[in-house]
């Protein structure tokens, strides 16, 4: 299948004949091609999602279709209106001072081939996390309208023509993209139902435990552009903010000479883990409005590439009440082995070991929820960076050459061999394993049923 016509938007209904049920959706086609702003639409009518017993006609109707709350405010104030939200334009969003390029963005030599929304439904059901995160076939359809409006707007964030999406942005859009979006919603949901109505209720940390190249920072942007759209304040962390200033990973390096792992950023003993501390204690209190912060962020290109901390006027500003942090990080959830194990991968791993006992109390008991990404070889994280920095080098940037690739990524694969198994069979450190989502992908870091 080359790729992928989207219409919109639907409202979805229920249509009953005397042997069987079905859903059908009734829709006003709307293809919207976000590269050339060119609108053709017309009407029609089309039964669609046939699949086992559904509700009766009465039911259905009376029955609101679930993530209705994701409804955007109009601009009267009064009801809701999908979407509509041009502050929430893609055109200016930077989450939290960060920013993120398009997705894969070059437009295929082929053009669509699907043009019903069956066809859709039918390509969201097969994804590999649907059952993972609870859902099924039969919420899917009342909740179509929903996934094909998030289609919509993830295609504009990253300069996509959804007219003509080849598989791999269909599979990290519907398979990837939005599935992890809903089950964060759930954990939102479940997490406030603790609190009482009188009660402050402060943001879940979620926490994004995931190998370097694989994906993880552009996944946490969709789903911070996916919280904005659908009214959410969201916070966005990376234990990158955390490393420690230059000065002090200069003090590190010098008192652990020879340990290549400590020689610059990475590894645990690099971060700053009071201030980790100081940072995620107050966005917890951002509870209310008018209560404002600012979030720290890291200058990688400082000191020739060393790093530093970066200046704090340029640390972006977030204000309560915020539902929600996403906190990610090539090493989060990594919890201390016996020094044994950590020796036999690699003699300096053990200081690296000592430093990790730490990071429970810094880092994870903040983290109620837990979306781990697996990779089934740790060279993948090589390939990645590899292919990232040959990239740049062929657009005219600054890259590392292979060499000093192959030396980057050297001083984090100890860390991933010793402590990744633990993490995909145990779970990240304190973590509850009603609120872990693990996903599989495969070397191309699409999402892919688990083994």
């Amino acid at each position: 299948m080359a790729g992928l016509n989207i219409l919109s938007p639907w409202q979805l209904s229920a249509s009953s004949t005397s042997s069987s049920s079905s859903y059908s959706l009734r829709f006003r086609h709307s293809f919207y091609d976000f590269n050339n702003n060119n609108n053709v639409s017309n009407c029609g009518h089309i039964k669609c999602c046939k699949f086992g017993s559904s509700p009766s006609s009465e039911n259905a109707k009376s029955k609101p279709p679930p993530f209705s709350s994701h409804m955007l405010p109009n601009s009267s104030g009064s009801g809701y209106s999908r979407m509509h939200d041009k502050s929430a334009s893609c055109d200016n969003f930077s989450p939290n001072g960060r920013t993120q390029g398009p997705l894969n963005a070059v437009s295929p030599k082929e053009r669509a081939q699907v043009s019903a929304v069956d066809d859709l439904y039918e390509f969201i059901v097969s994804g590999p996390l649907i059952s993972k995160i609870g859902l099924t076939p039969e919420k899917v359809a009342e909740s179509i309208d929903n996934w094909i409006e998030y289609g919509l707007r993830l295609c504009r964030l990253f300069r996509l023509n959804q007219l003509a999406l080849n598989e791999a942005q269909k599979i990290r859009i519907y398979h990837y993209y939005i599935p992890v979006f809903l089950w964060c919603e759930q954990e939102i949901s479940q997490h406030s139902s603790k609190f009482k109505e009188e009660e402050e209720i402060p943001p879940l940390v979620i926490g994004f435990s995931a190998p370097q190249g694989c994906g993880k920072t552009t996944l946490v942007f969709a789903l911070e552009y996916l919280f904005k759209i659908t009214g959410r304040k969201a916070a966005t962390v990376s234990i990158d903010d955390f490393y420690l200033t230059a000065e002090e990973q200069a003090k590190l390096r010098d008192s652990n000479p020879g340990n290549l792992l400590l020689e610059f950023r990475g590894n645990a003993g690099s971060h700053d883990l009071p201030f980790s501390i100081e940072t995620l204690t107050e966005l917890s209190k951002l509870t209310k409005e008018g209560v404002k912060m600012n979030l720290p962020r890291y200058d990688k290109s400082a000191y020739s590439g060393r790093g530093d901390r970066a200046d704090h006027s340029t640390w972006p500003e977030v204000e309560g009440p915020l539902p929600v942090v996403l906190f990610e990080g090539w090493m989060l959830g990594f919890k201390p082995l016996p020094p044994e194990v950590v020796k036999a991968v690699d003699p300096q791993l053990e200081t690296v070991n000592k430093n990790l006992e730490a990071y429970y109390d810094a880092w994870h008991k903040y983290v109620k929820s837990w979306v781990v990404i697996k990779i089934q070889d740790p060279s993948y994280v090589y390939k990645w960076r590899l292919q990232a920095e040959i990239a740049m080098r062929a657009d005219g940037n600054p890259g590392m050459s292979d060499e000093e690739v192959l030396d980057f990524v050297s001083r984090y694969l100890p860390a991933y061999k010793a402590y990744l198994p633990t993490l995909y069979s145990e779970g990240p450190s304190g973590s509850d394993p009603e609120h872990v989502l693990l996903i599989d992908i495969d070397e191309g870091r699409n999402p892919i049923l688990g083994c």
